[in-house]
């Protein structure tokens, strides 16, 4: 059997773009672009939290990386650099021919490298509870980050893409929901396959007052935003969906790696042309209101009839 230094060449080395000394040493060497600061994130994928025991590996690669990646899009950086952490079950419990779960899943960890241009710049390997870590490093012009903490009063709430997906489509796969195509694909996609909205982040650049990804619940994660900006929100979302499992998913289900952030009123004529631009739905979906009950990340929220709706939850918390 190799050892955990042949694994970690077999499928983990490859040619860097960006990087002065790669994996393989003690260390990586890297040259950050001058006038830039350097944006550094980490997320833990572990099995039966994060992710289906089934779940492809090659899908798992990806989303092992553009979860990462999409906490860069969030603060408006350019993706640069990942270190890959990996706890791994002996070969042979994978019920698959030797390392051939191995091998799909860098494959598909660096199509999503490829895809944003990222070097993999070392890591480690161990036995264990399949996990993974990537530390992510990326780049940003000196004081142009994307902050959670910029929001104003008065300041719309945007949200990318089409939130809920990823939930409803997991929602599937545990026999929660029924599903048929072509809804069931674009959830499946939507899951598996996120879609960092990096590209997005940088036009937000100089035009955002906030932002942050959803990963935990559109609800949840904008609460991190009024928050950390000491506000809160008005909220009336267009088009959502009845009560039930699917307008659960779109408030609360998280996985969706969208971005939400928050615009003054004068960029609002831009939002049209940059989703033509990016063929990506931005839709306003609020606005940034004084926090005047003294409970900070407050918001309240009405459908389309102008009732108030209160959501069982807003999102997804590890320890409740």
């Amino acid at each position: 059997m190799p050892s955990e230094f042949d694994l970690i060449r077999r499928f983990f080395v490859r040619p860097t773009r960006q990087t002065l000394l790669g994996a393989g040493d003690d260390g990586a060497l890297i040259a950050p672009t001058p006038g830039c600061e350097l944006v550094i994130s980490t997320d833990l994928l572990v099995e039966g939290t994060h992710f289906l025991s089934d779940t492809a590996p090659f899908d798992l690669g990806w989303k092992t990386l553009a979860v990462n990646v999409s906490d860069m899009a969030a603060m408006g950086a350019m993706p640069r650099w990942a270190m890959l952490a990996a706890a791994l079950p002996a070969p042979a419990s994978d019920g698959l021919k030797p390392f051939d779960w191995l091998d799909a899943f860098s494959r598909g960890f660096f199509a999503c490298a490829d895809a944003f241009k990222i070097d993999l710049i070392g890591g480690d390997t161990t036995r264990g509870p399949r996990a993974f870590c990537v530390t992510i490093m990326g780049e940003v012009p000196r004081g142009k980050a994307l902050l959670r903490s910029g929001a104003r009063v008065g300041d719309s709430i945007w949200i990318s893409g089409t939130p809920g997906r990823a939930a409803l489509g997991l929602a599937h796969l545990q026999s929660r929901a029924s599903l048929t195509e072509p809804q069931l694909g674009q959830c499946l996609a939507a899951l598996h396959r996120p879609q960092p909205r990096v590209a997005l982040g940088l036009a937000l650049r100089g035009l955002a007052s906030a932002a942050i990804d959803v990963s935990d619940g559109l609800l949840a994660d904008l609460v991190h935003i009024l928050t950390a900006s000491h506000c809160a929100a008005k909220l009336h979302i267009p088009h959502l969906p009845p009560a039930g499992l699917a307008r659960d998913c779109y408030l609360s289900g998280g996985d969706d790696y969208e971005l939400i952030f928050t615009l003054p009123a004068t960029h609002h004529p831009f939002m049209a042309t940059l989703a033509v631009e990016l063929d990506l739905p931005l839709t306003c979906i609020g606005v940034i209101t004084p926090n005047t009950s003294g409970t900070p990340g407050t918001f309240v929220l009405h459908d389309d009839q102008g009732l108030p709706i209160t959501p069982a939850r807003h999102g997804f918390d590890h320890f409740l």
